[in-house]
């Protein structure tokens, strides 16, 4: 049997992971489920149209439960959009762009991973 969330084998009479602590149903305990080892449910694909569209605002990260770091990219954006007149708004807005185009290559690239570290590999 394996555990569901982080995908390590487990003895059959155990109720939670011994690894990561995750709870284990009874239809993984039965083996009637496969485990998807530290693969996340978001999509891919979702994740990276919302970094290529509306990255600058941190709508990718929101979608995959990193809402601090989104929150970070929001405050950026909307400093750098503020003070860009003043030419220190390119500052914020280079560092937000260059995040989001890390962000974007890792989404596609199928290296990024959500709020609970599982890969987001699915499309």
């Amino acid at each position: 049997m394996f555990c569901p969330k982080c995908g390590k084998e487990t003895p059959e009479n155990q109720a939670f992971c011994a690894s990561c602590g995750a709870p284990l149903t009874e239809a993984v305990r039965q083996g009637s489920t496969a485990p998807a080892a530290g693969i996340s449910p978001k999509s891919r694909l979702a994740t990276a149209l919302f970094a290529f569209f509306l990255g600058q605002f941190g709508a990718h990260r929101f979608y995959i439960g990193k809402t601090g770091t989104a929150i970070a990219m929001l405050i950026l954006t909307i400093v750098g959009w503020a003070t860009f007149l003043f030419f220190v708004g390119f500052i914020f807005l280079g560092i937000v762009w260059v995040w989001n185009l890390i962000d974007f290559v890792f989404a596609v690239a199928g290296m990024m991973k959500d709020k609970d570290g599982l890969l987001i590999d699915k499309w």
